[in-house]
């Protein structure tokens, strides 16, 4: 038989958690020295992992925060002409990102929970942030002249939570027949029976519902990338623009390619693709894009 679940509530800042990371960037706990260890709690793997998540949310901030005061970077957001109200997105750039002459360096990470200025939160978290980061990327450029645009194409919605009226509409928009309905609800019933005296034991918690709103313009890696070269590489000064795409990046840029094939030839000099994930046929590129 199970544990009884802790709440899912967890501190929203790494002193919170017990942990910090230390001068060579390797996260570890403060009392014991010792690295992160997720099975926190035996025999509660969600906790554990819901445990995991909100260390990753504030380690996601932390990152930001090493952007702007480490690196220099500046927080740009997006849609440039956004509403007061409308979700948002943001990308982080140098100063002369647009400005300088000569190079731009353009940084994209893969799919999942990473975020700008991310390449692995498993490597933050377990290894360091060197390894996790495109922290030392960034300041290689900056120490040789480039100028620096971080994408962060996995921020495509933000998340509401629902009102009861719309989890009640959600859940009678059903258009089976009634007979159909009927023989659903009593098999639901019977279920929610069932899992009702289990709880009794376990006590799983029930999460909150909530619905996703789309960043206008970037609801997807490959279209963020392609709102941040309109709006902000294809107008840079820099004569050569570099990539640097990881996994899911090489994807973003392929697709790039694909709909700026004139402007990014014309504009980009080399393109470093990390373990991309790309496919030029899967794709439909054409014949001069996979030359």
């Amino acid at each position: 038989m199970k544990k009884d679940e802790p709440p899912l509530e967890f501190p929203d800042t790494l002193e919170g958690f017990e942990y910090s990371f230390n001068e060579k960037g390797q996260l570890r706990h403060a009392k014991t020295g010792e690295p992160f260890v997720f099975n926190y709690r035996e025999d509660l793997h969600r906790w554990n992992q819901k445990r995991y998540e909100a260390l990753g949310e504030i380690i996601t901030k932390h990152v930001y925060g090493l952007l702007e005061k480490e690196c220099h970077l500046k927080k740009v957001t997006l849609p440039v002409d956004a509403t007061e109200n409308e979700p948002k997105s943001f990308i982080f750039m140098s100063e002369d990102a647009l400005t300088n002459p000569d190079k731009l360096l353009v940084l994209i990470h893969g799919n999942g929970v990473v975020r700008a200025g991310q390449w692995a939160r498993r490597l933050i978290i377990n290894e360091d942030l060197d390894s996790g980061t495109q922290i030392p990327y960034i300041k290689k450029a900056i120490e040789e002249g480039y100028g620096v645009i971080v994408l962060n194409p996995n921020e495509n919605y933000i998340e509401v939570e629902k009102t009861k009226a719309q989890v009640q509409l959600s859940s009678d928009s059903s258009d089976e027949p009634a007979e159909k309905r009927e023989r659903k609800d009593k098999i639901q019933k019977e279920t929610k029976k069932r899992c009702d005296f289990y709880e009794k034991y376990r006590n799983p918690q029930k999460e909150k519902e909530t619905m996703q709103m789309y960043i206008r313009d970037n609801g997807s890696p490959e279209e963020h990338a392609i709102y941040v070269w309109d709006h902000f590489i294809s107008q840079s000064a820099a004569e050569n623009v570099f990539f640097v795409a990881h996994s899911y990046g090489g994807l973003a840029f392929v697709e790039l390619m694909i709909q700026r094939e004139a402007e990014v030839k014309n504009k980009v000099t080399a393109v470093a693709l990390t373990d991309s994930v790309h496919n030029v046929w899967h794709q439909e590129a054409g014949k001069t894009i996979r030359e």
